[in-house]
């Protein structure tokens, strides 16, 4: 069992956009521990599977470099057509001042109205979710990571995994709707600021009031 068990850590982190100290702080582990696994010079034990499987959302399987073998054959015979301008479309999407409770394109158009961006659209590439709308950034309390005047795309349609940025909506008494970097643990949701200022928030699973508007996709920086 102990050949050729290499983790896909440095594959998974790059799909993730992580660096090694975001995952760090995601597994307990530390920094070199991690870049000894990422690097294969260190022999990962029972404890740091499990949480890097945690980390990651996979199962420890799916942590194994192994798994790529396959798909790597696939890969080399398949050929790309040379053109493919098929598949681009452009979708106009509502920019709103506020984030809709229940995104539609009629309530998102009621939001644009109604938050004074009447006739404001953005372009986007490639999507097919009618549901996505535009959040203008209207101060900088998010900053330096989106900043007063950015357009946030916002799809209620893509799934949104731990790590992810998304529009979302909590509490229970009065619910507050905010943009939130998301954690799943296997007892809380836990929401922290975009630019990790304020203190991270613990939502109970399965008690506390909590659900997700939509995933942040795309930012748009405002053209001067």
């Amino acid at each position: 069992m102990a050949t050729s068990t290499q983790l896909r850590v440095k594959e998974l982190l790059r799909e993730k956009g992580w660096t090694t100290k975001v995952l760090a702080e995601k597994t307990g582990m530390s920094e070199s521990y991690l870049t000894h696994i990422k690097n294969g010079t260190r022999r990962w034990n029972e404890d740091s599977l499990r949480k890097l499987a945690n980390a990651f959302e996979l199962s420890p399987i799916e942590l194994f470099a192994e798994r790529r073998q396959r798909t790597d054959n696939i890969d080399k015979n398949v050929s790309m057509p040379e053109q493919s301008d098929v598949e681009l479309k452009v979708q106009v999407v509502p920019v709103v001042g506020e984030i809709p409770s229940n995104p539609s394109p009629y309530n998102n158009q009621l939001m644009q109205i109604t938050t004074g961006y009447k006739d404001v659209f953005v372009p986007v590439l490639n999507s097919n979710d009618n549901a996505m709308f535009s959040l203008c950034v209207e101060n900088n309390a998010m900053a330096p990571f989106f900043v007063k005047g950015d357009y946030l795309i916002i799809s209620p349609e893509i799934w949104t995994r731990s790590g992810d940025v998304a529009a979302v909506e909590y509490g229970n008494d009065t619910p507050v709707k905010a943009i939130m970097q998301v954690t799943y643990t296997e007892d809380f949701i836990v929401l922290e600021s975009v630019n990790h200022k304020q203190p991270p928030i613990a939502l109970v699973r399965g008690k506390d009031h909590f659900r997700i508007i939509g995933r942040v996709i795309h930012r748009q920086q405002k053209l001067a």
